[in-house]
């Protein structure tokens, strides 16, 4: 038998930019992604905590460096910039491997989206 568990998290980031032109996903600082072991086009769930909305959606590279979350097209409807959100990714494991799996969890500076 196989479980979904949280495989990475970053809880607490800030978002930066809604821009409902753009083509779907979620706009992701490149060192974010690296610190919680997450991919370009790895499907997350995204928690908004000023509104409870909840959204899955997939990951684009955002500049490195730059601090940027950003949620495109229909999901910058359900946050706006200054929204605090938590971005989770999950993966499929069987018990034994889920009992000992140990997920990439990242804080990040609320004001700056920086690692810290």
């Amino acid at each position: 038998m196989f479980i979904e568990v949280v495989k990475s998290k970053i809880h607490r980031v800030t978002v930066t930019e809604a821009n409902l032109s753009y083509i779907g996903s979620i706009t992701i600082d490149e060192d974010l992604m690296d610190a919680a072991n997450l991919i370009a086009n790895e499907k997350v769930q995204i928690v908004n905590n000023n509104n409870g909305e909840r959204l899955e959606t997939y990951i684009i590279k955002g500049e490195r460096g730059s601090g940027a979350i950003c949620l495109n097209g229909a999901a910058a409807r359900k946050v706006q910039p200054g929204d605090i959100i938590i971005i989770m990714a999950y993966a499929w494991m069987n018990a034994e491997e889920a009992k000992i799996f140990k997920p990439a969890v990242v804080f990040p500076d609320t004001r700056t989206n920086k690692l810290v």
